[in-house]
Order: structure tokens, then sequence, then C-alpha cells
């Protein structure tokens, strides 16, 4: 009988600290598990990952040293341990969920490249300094990739421009959010929340998100909480600023059971960004009946269609204006619950996974 081939999964990256790049690692490896993919699996984990729970992903997992919150060590490790590893191990394939991969692979190597923020706005990247090292790292990994998946027409259309990688072996994947098993209702008791979770990037927006919400009438203003920073929060001073104390809550980062409660009780889930490769948040919103307002962009108008309340992420009255509909009128949520529901519905990790699958035995049949 013979061996089935088998695929390194760089996860080096995975620290449980990285949001919607880890989802999509756990969520895509989850669903594999649970095809007949005729593949054997191994992951290779940073020293942060290791310590956590990866009962998710199909196969052995090999803990290494290298520390994914390290940039420099995690460096070395994307460009060069992954693919000694590979080799040692006698892998058949590579893949890198996390947009960074090996320089060299004997082997065919998959990237998945999830968005082009370092190249499209350098302007917005927390670490001006790092700006050019990592796209450095990104042309190099896409140079050595024999395919590249990516989740949006746009970032594949960024990627075909920044990275010059050949179209035709460049595939969108749509990604997805977890469904609940039970249907949630239309038509929910809320509290006057208005919810945002994300890191402290740049590019996120918050800032305008919080000078918006100050323009909103007081009888009318919904309290405002975002979670997801981590240490002393970059947004108090903005809070100060502006008055906003009291309607604003800047949670940090949160547990899965804490974020469940705020999303059951919010009455709309607000994501301000300027840039995005995807913008999961939404979709994870959506698949819950809560209502999304977001910035008018066309990366999220692929993940959330008519169903999202748009705004321009530019324009504080705009942005004020989205906030003051979801907290004044109650009459349009459940009917914004409802199409939020039925975009979601068009997304699921099982079409990710064997959409997946066929790219990796895309790149198996062309093994070098």
């Amino acid at each position: 009988m013979p061996e089935r081939p088998l695929v390194l999964v760089d996860m080096l990256s995975y620290t449980g600290t990285k949001g919607g790049m880890e989802t999509y690692t756990r969520e895509l490896y989850r669903a594999l598990g649970q095809l007949d993919t005729g593949l054997d699996f191994v992951a290779f984990a940073s020293k942060e990952g290791a310590r956590l729970d990866l009962s998710w992903f199909p196969g052995e997992v090999v803990a290494s040293r290298i520390s994914g919150e390290n940039r420099f060590v995690w460096a070395f490790g994307e460009l060069v341990a992954s693919s000694w590893v590979a080799r040692r191990r006698r892998a058949d394939l590579v893949h890198s969920p996390a947009t960074l991969g090996p320089m060299w692979t004997s082997m065919p190597t998959v990237i998945t490249i999830h968005d082009m923020l370092y190249w499209s706005h350098p302007e917005l990247m927390t670490t001006p300094l790092y700006t050019r090292p990592v796209m450095w790292m990104e042309k190099r990994g896409a140079a050595n990739a024999s395919h590249v998946i990516t989740d949006s027409q746009v970032s594949a259309d960024e990627i075909v421009k920044y990275l010059g990688f050949p179209r035709e072996r460049l595939h969108v994947t749509l990604l997805a959010a977890e469904h609940p098993d039970t249907p949630p209702s239309l038509d929910r008791a809320t509290d006057n929340l208005l919810l945002a979770s994300g890191q402290r990037r740049p590019h996120k927006n918050w800032d305008r998100l919080i000078r918006a919400l100050a323009l909103v009438e007081e009888e009318a203003r919904p309290r405002l909480v975002i979670t997801g920073g981590r240490g002393e929060d970059p947004l108090a001073p903005v809070v100060a600023e502006t008055g906003m104390g009291n309607w604003v809550e800047l949670r940090g980062w949160v547990d899965d059971d804490e974020l469940a409660d705020l999303r059951s009780r919010a009455r709309a889930m607000a994501f301000p960004t300027l840039a995005e490769g995807f913008g999961l948040p939404i979709l994870e919103a959506m698949v819950l009946g809560l209502p999304v307002i977001a910035s008018d962009l066309p990366v999220l108008r692929e993940v959330g269609g008519d169903a999202a309340l748009w705004f321009d992420p530019y324009d504080l009255d705009s942005i004020a204006d989205a906030i003051r509909t979801v907290a004044t009128k109650p009459e349009v949520l459940p009917v914004m619950a409802a199409a939020g529901l039925e975009q979601a519905a068009q997304f699921s990790w099982e079409r990710v996974a064997r959409e997946t699958l066929d790219v990796f035995r895309t790149a198996l049949g062309g093994r070098r």
C-alpha cells in the first residue's frame, strides 16, 4: 500500500495572541481533520503554541524552541528552520498558513497570504523599522511558493501587483465563521451597547470610532466596548481627549466566554477598519445574528454583501450616522440580523477545507 503524502504545517507564528490568522489555521485544520484527505499532517509549532491545546490539529505536533513572539527568532524560523524540519521529516509538501514561509524548500510549498498591508498601507503599520524586512520576507516566501492561497479577490489582485506572483498559481478561498448549533433569535433583547474587537494597530481606525461616538447625542449614545488590546492601551489618550470615559470601555484581551457574553448583549458590532485582507469579524458577528456596521471597502463588501450598514471610515459624520441608526432605530435590527444570517450561510469551513485540499493536491501533482 503506498505511503500517504506528508504535509508539514509551519505553525511557528501560532502563539494564541494573533487573532484572525490563528482562527484561520485552527478552523481550517479542524475541518481538514473531518475529511478523508488521503494526507498525513505534522505541525512545526512555536514554543508558545506547543503549550496550548492543539487537539484540533489532525496529526503530530513537533514542539520547537522558536518563539513566535520574538520577531527576529520567528523570522529565522520561518525562513530557514521550517524547511530543515520538512526535509528531516521527509515531508512531501509544506503549508505556511500565516503569510510568511520558507525562503527555499526541496518540496512544493503552499503559502496562505492573508493580506498585503505592509505593501498597500505601510504608513499604517505599527513598527516602521519592521516594514521593510517583512516586505522582503513576503516576497522571498512567495518566490519559493508553488501555489499561494489568499482570502479575497482584493488580496489576490494586490499579491499580483506587489509580489508579481503568477495569477494561474494563485487561489482565492473566502474564509468562514463557525455557525452556532442553535439558530440565533432575530428579535433578541439587547443593551444599548456597541461592540468592537481587534488589535490596536493603526489601520483598525479605533480613534475615529471613538471620535464619531462623541458626535452622537448623549441621550442616544450607546456604550462602546472595545476588546482586544494588550498591556497599556494606546486608545486611552483618545478616550480622555474626547471626554468619552463614561461611554467607552477598553476591555483588553477577553476570553471566549466573555466575548460571547458581550456579543449576546450588544446591539451591533462596529468594524471601522481602513484596510483588511478579508474581514473575519464581520462573519463572526453575522452568524450570531449580530448586526454589523462597517467600513465601506471593496474587500469588506466581498464578505458582508448588502447585509451590513456601511459607512465611510474616514468621515466622522458617516460613522456617527451609522452608530445613531443602530442606537435609535430598533426596528432595523431584526432586518439587519436576518440579512446577516443569510449572508453568513454562504460561508463554511468545510468549503475552505475542500478548496485548500484541492490546492494541496495540485501542488503535490507537480512536486519537485
